[in-house]
């Protein structure tokens, strides 16, 4: 899902002209030429990505918990650290991203996952 809305975002919202998106290097680079639109993919797949790996996790424990829910958000949130240390975004977007992509993500994930027909069956 992550990756997927990743390639998605860049078909449908063009890096900036001059931004070399194709190496780490070249990210660095020219994230200061990015705008608010070109972070609203990154950001829909860190968050969508977290839903749907926590409903899943949910959905495949089979029981009435949350940590499996919460261990995907926590895998999810230490990428995303991991991405504020390396990549030089602007401050709200990495505040953004990181109080609301990863635990709110995996708690509806659960809550999604728990109000399914097969979520009631095995939770």
């Amino acid at each position: 899902v992550n990756m997927a809305l990743i390639q998605a975002g860049g078909q449908l919202i063009a890096p900036p002209p001059g931004a070399d998106v194709t190496t780490m290097e070249g990210l660095k680079a020219s994230m200061h030429l990015f705008g608010p639109q070109n972070f609203l993919f990154p950001f829909l797949a860190h968050a969508l990505g977290t839903l749907v790996g926590a409903a899943a996790a949910t959905l495949a424990a089979g029981r009435a918990s949350n940590t499996p829910a919460y261990a995907v958000g926590g895998l999810f949130l230490l990428g995303g650290i991991a991405n504020v240390v390396l990549l030089p975004a602007p401050l709200w977007f990495s505040v953004l991203d990181l109080l609301l992509a990863y635990l709110p993500a995996a708690w509806l994930g659960q809550a999604l996952a728990r109000r399914t027909a097969w979520g009631r069956r095995t939770g």
